[in-house]
């Protein structure tokens, strides 16, 4: 394992990082700052990755000097199709990072020469296996865009600006630093982006330690599993929570994902790279996961993940063909158009190994809302699949507000009950969002894992009894809150008062014979 990254080049990332920010604000802001900073990132990224690459096996076969950034482009050229089998996309001397960079300043066609490179890059995968997880890339990096300058000169003025505040990004030297420092520096920006954006940030990224916690449950008692799968992988964040968790060695056969959003879905894609996830090893693929889901052929999945977006619009019953679907013909009823959580979750389901764990963020009304939710829930429970309902605190989300549940799915329960936990109390109000600190996460996975009834935090309940409630999961209704009103003894209480009374009346007594006294009293 590499070595952990230290909290002061953490600190000296984030730092450069919010440097950039303001060198760019006002002239480009938001979303599209972030594009142009991860895009760069990105490019500094492979162009290390390569050199570093090529330059072990040259000094393994004895070539002890060798350093690929000083090769000629036509020297280069001979390793082309061997790398590119291997790490799917190619990158000549000329056109890496480093070199480009040298030479920004003087080069008043800089932006001409960055659309080259990039194009290059992505053009060294086509025809191949990598072509896929190349393509596009580079989109959302629109070096000509006027909201860089209004001219050419002023648009490269800031492109030079951004190649050298990236350049110097304290990373250190690739070879022997720690490859989490490119990941954690994406996983700052995006957090930095989400908290400022609002709802449109929070919708594709999950806070590390929500993610934490649910890629823990979605593992627990395992070392390894064969393939690990997000139906609305935003921006990969939940995904690669198994390699800290497990190490990437032990998702034996990778990282799938799908998502809705193109933009979203290419900063999925280049999380994977950024966190030194070779391209063989995730299938990351665009498109509608509900209508239109693309990795058929490669479910069942030991461990899903996933943070779906809250109660959108979907088909349903609109569309005559999704009730005939095998993911959610077994509920006899879809979701209904308004909420597609549970479509989701149905999907999820369908999808899970028979050995496997699901661990979905929920939005709280699909625990206890009638109709179709309820003829689905009464589905799912009846069949043994839910295995726990875990509520969350309110506000640990960016974009919004609202307290989210966890729903735990399991294809082969050993008893036909459902713990719920309450975790509504366990957080720390850090800036302007709670947080589940280490020991708040500790707490609720020791909960998950000793599956015991704990007065006011956990409780064991049975089917039979759930059905009895019609089926309502709300942690809420199972798990009785801890009453922190103070016992008062009413007897005692009234003696008190009768006591104050007596003594303010004793006191105005007192103070009308003074006044009376300094009234009778000569001036």
């Amino acid at each position: 394992m590499p070595p952990a990254t230290s909290e002061t080049q953490r600190a000296e990332i984030h730092k450069t990082i919010w440097r950039i920010a303001n060198d760019l604000r006002g002239s480009v802001d938001g979303w599209d700052f972030k594009s142009y900073v991860l895009g760069m990132l990105f490019y500094r990224f492979i162009s290390e990755n390569l050199t570093s690459y090529i330059n072990k096996l040259e000094k393994e076969a004895g070539e002890e000097g060798f350093n690929y950034a000083e090769l000629s482009d036509k020297d280069a050229e001979f390793g082309r199709t061997e790398t590119v089998a291997e790490k799917g996309f190619y990158i000549l001397p000329s056109e890496l990072f480093v070199n480009v960079r040298r030479r920004a300043k003087s080069d008043e066609n800089l932006n001409e020469t960055l659309e080259r490179v990039f194009n290059n890059i992505e053009g060294s995968a086509v025809g191949t296996e990598s072509e896929d997880d190349l393509k596009g890339l580079f989109d959302d990096l629109d070096i000509n865009s006027a909201k860089l300058g209004p001219t050419v000169a002023k648009r490269n003025e800031k492109l030079v600006k951004l190649l050298d505040a990236i350049g110097d990004l304290p990373l250190g030297n690739y070879e022997d630093n720690s490859i989490d420092l490119f990941g954690d520096a994406y996983e700052f920006l995006m957090t930095m982006y989400a908290s400022q954006a609002g709802k449109s940030g929070g919708e594709f990224f999950t806070p590390q330690e929500v993610s934490e916690v649910l890629a823990r449950i979605a593992v627990a008692g395992k070392t390894q599993v064969n393939k690990v799968y997000d139906p609305a992988v935003g921006s990969g964040s939940l995904l690669l929570q198994f390699a800290k968790v497990l190490g990437k060695e032990n998702v034996r056969q990778g990282f799938y994902g799908q998502e809705i959003n193109l933009t979203t879905y290419n900063l999925a894609r280049i999380n994977m790279f950024l966190h030194d996830v070779n391209y063989e090893k995730f299938h990351i693929a665009h498109g509608d996961t509900l209508t239109d889901p693309l990795h058929w052929d490669d479910e069942p999945f030991e461990a899903i993940v996933s943070n779906p977006p809250y109660s959108i619009k979907w088909d349903g019953d609109a569309n005559p063909l999704l009730i005939n679907d095998p993911r959610y013909a077994p509920a006899g009823v879809l979701a209904p158009k308004s909420a597609a959580d549970l479509a989701f979750t149905m999907h999820m389901l369908h999808w899970l190994a028979v050995n496997g764990t699901a661990a979905i963020v929920e939005f709280p009304g699909v625990l206890y809302r009638g109709g179709a939710e309820q003829k689905i829930r009464k589905y799912l429970i009846d069949n043994n699949y839910i295995d726990t309902v875990i509520q969350l605190p309110p506000d640990l989300f960016f974009g919004t507000t609202i307290a989210t549940c966890i729903i735990v799915l399991k294809k082969s329960k050993k008893d036909n009950a459902i713990l719920f936990i309450d975790a509504s109390a366990l957080f720390q109000r850090v800036g302007n969002k709670n947080r589940l600190l280490p020991e708040h996460q500790e707490r609720i996975l020791d909960a998950f894992n000793q599956r015991q009834t704990k007065e006011h935090f956990t409780r064991l309940v049975t089917a039979a009894d759930i059905e009895e409630n019609n089926y309502n999961i709300s942690v809420s209704s199972y798990v009785e809150k801890e009453d922190t009103t103070e016992a008062i003894d009413i007897t005692a209480l009234n003696a008190k008062i009768a006591g104050i009374v007596a003594r303010q009346s004793e006191l105005r007594t007192q103070i009308d014979a003074i006044v009376a006294d300094l009234e009778g009293s000569p001036a």
